[in-house]
């Protein structure tokens, strides 16, 4: 099954190691290539899917390099557009440690994607032969004119009877473009008119609750603290008001400090009104505890991406979280926002290799 993806892509900046932006610059950062679809698509072509990614980008050096580091994993990049107008998007990250949070700053204000239109995408063409569109919340964020974009992939797509996934990815520094609306109200607003056309749902612990007000009770992300037997009544509700999603993934981080975070998630099944949790031991839910985060950028997009990978390949729904939760988990091991762990990789750890010992 061909998987296109649409959205966004900016160069990362990064200070190398826990560097503050501060301490680095003037001088060095790292530079690679990131964006949330991008990013799923990226993951999808190392596990052997054929994954295309669409785009457009502006004619300049900058983003030739971006699109040949997308052809060097293997993605398709033919859809891409190139234009004249607009900019490559930038945003810096600072690495948190321990009790200092993780730093994200955008600078991608006039983007080419945010300037073009709609009717710029052949999406006939784009989704021909493809049986999975994969969207979400942060392209429809930029702009007025990126939203009409992402609405009309999803609309064409189901029109072509092609499955849509949705990642809510609500980003509070975003979703700036209406003189008139918050950011939640219009992120609330335009999300409402694009699930309609969604039928697997991805969410984080809070994205229901920004987005489409659906809070999961006794729950405070912020301190860290879930309720996660709460979180299937989270899914009921969201199925409940759009009946056409299938199923809902809802990531749940348990943020004990920037470089110790608990790690799993729940996959409701619409059509059985049942939740899986991953990870398991003795069949009760036990999330992998991650002690020491490299980067964490990026793996909400690994877990889409190995969601999205156990799905087209026919995985029951309690193997499909289990394979989604281990590739996100050991994408926090990763430098860069591209999750680079392998099939093998990610299976070992979901029959039990957590030690990390060295593979010879």
């Amino acid at each position: 099954m061909r998987v296109v993806t649409f959205g966004e892509i900016m160069g990362r900046l990064c200070p190398s190691g826990h560097l503050r932006l501060r301490q680095s610059l003037p001088g060095s950062v790292d530079v690679t290539f990131a964006g949330a679809e991008a990013n799923v698509a990226a993951s999808l072509a190392m596990l052997g899917v054929d994954a295309s990614f669409v785009t457009a980008l502006p004619n300049h050096v900058l983003a030739d390099a971006c699109v040949a580091s997308l052809n060097a994993l293997g993605i398709d990049t033919q859809h891409i557009l190139r234009r004249d107008a607009g900019r490559l998007g930038l945003y810096f990250v600072e690495a948190g440690a321990n009790q200092r949070p993780s730093q994200v700053v955008y600078d991608r204000d006039g983007s080419t994607i945010s300037l073009t239109g709609a009717d710029s995408y052949d999406w006939e063409a784009i989704l021909a032969g493809a049986g999975w569109l994969h969207l979400s919340g942060i392209t429809p964020a930029i702009s007025a004119a990126a939203a009409g974009s992402t609405q009309v992939a999803a609309t064409t797509a189901k029109r072509l009877g092609i499955t849509v996934s949705c990642d809510l990815n609500f980003r509070k520094k975003l979703w700036r473009w209406s003189e008139t609306q918050s950011p939640t109200e219009l992120a609330g607003e335009t999300m409402r008119s694009l699930l309609p056309h969604v039928d697997v749902v991805v969410a984080n612990e809070e994205d229901c609750s920004d987005v489409l007000g659906i809070e999961a009770d006794d729950t405070n992300v912020a301190a860290g603290q879930l309720n996660i037997e709460r979180y299937p009544d989270v899914a009921r509700q969201l199925a409940g008001q759009f009946p056409n999603v299938q199923k809902i993934a809802i990531t749940l981080r348990e943020s004990i400090s920037a470089s110790h975070n608990n790690w799993g998630a729940m996959l409701f099944d619409s059509s059985e009104d049942t939740a899986h949790f991953a990870p398991l031991n003795d069949g009760s839910y036990a999330p992998y505890p991650i002690r020491n985060i490299v980067d964490r950028v990026g793996a909400g997009d690994a877990f889409a991406a190995g969601l999205t990978y156990s799905l087209i390949h026919g995985t029951d729904p309690q193997d499909s979280v289990r394979f989604a939760v281990a590739a996100s988990c050991l994408a926090h091991s990763i430098i860069g926002d591209f999750n680079f762990s392998t099939l093998e990789e990610i299976k070992a750890l979901m029959a039990g290799s957590t030690s990390g010992r060295v593979v010879r």
